[in-house]
């Protein structure tokens, strides 16, 4: 996988080099190379001095054969930039984009070309949520510009769907169960899978379907 990271900053490069360990090509693009304070240390990475945002820089990077665009820089409006410029002007598969300040995660969506966007204060949000709510259905991402989000719910005794199987549950077609984590393992589920209390179910769910998942397994 071609992987073209824009931003060399403690998350970009620690991003190249773990991709390139797993075998990935990968071009890191940086404007201020010299102002780098842990340079990548993966032999394989193609560490590029230029800007991310210029047209031209793209092209001699061959930006259009990228599988992946991430656009980590510290700066809102070159992500969002970067972002466009992949996706309409490039046509790169997917594109991430890191939200630096939380009132701009809207902005970060499919009109500027965002595939998934990646909000920090937003994602400890989710993950402190989920740590201390139990029976409350908890976003953990959203993709799509918030269109599809991935969902988690710990059951209790009282959930409607404990003791049922998923196929029994009745979720709507806009509602996948992905996952089930139970004791502290991965349970791949099935339509026969049987929920219990205490299970954190990971769900994928599109639309307008969360009041419909609330319903069938948060208790009223």
């Amino acid at each position: 996988m071609r992987v073209v990271i824009a931003g060399a900053g403690a998350v970009g490069t620690f991003l190249a080099d773990d991709l390139a360990a797993s075998g990935h090509e990968v071009v890191l693009v940086e404007k201020n190379v010299g102002g780098i304070e842990s340079p990548p240390t993966g032999g394989s990475v193609q560490l590029v001095s230029a800007d991310a945002c210029e047209v031209d820089v793209l092209q001699q990077i061959r930006l259009e054969e990228a599988d992946v665009v991430v656009a980590t820089t510290g700066d809102d409006e070159d992500n969002l930039v970067i972002s466009l410029l992949a996706k309409q002007e490039f046509a790169v598969p997917r594109v991430i984009a890191r939200v630096n300040h939380p009132k701009n995660h809207w902005l970060f969506n499919e009109t500027w070309g965002v595939d998934i966007s990646v909000s920090t204060p937003h994602l400890l949000s989710a993950l402190v949520e989920e740590a201390v709510s139990v029976g409350a259905l908890v976003r953990l991402l959203q993709f799509e510009g918030g269109n599809a989000r991935l969902v988690e719910v710990t059951l209790v005794p009282e959930s409607p769907a404990a003791g049922r199987s998923i196929v029994e549950v009745g979720l709507p077609r806009e509602a996948t169960v992905v996952a089930v984590v139970r004791d502290g393992h991965v349970v791949v589920p099935r339509g026969d899978t049987v929920l219990g209390a205490g299970d954190e179910v990971l769900m994928l769910v599109t639309g307008d379907s969360d009041d419909e998942v609330r319903r069938l397994l948060v208790v009223p």
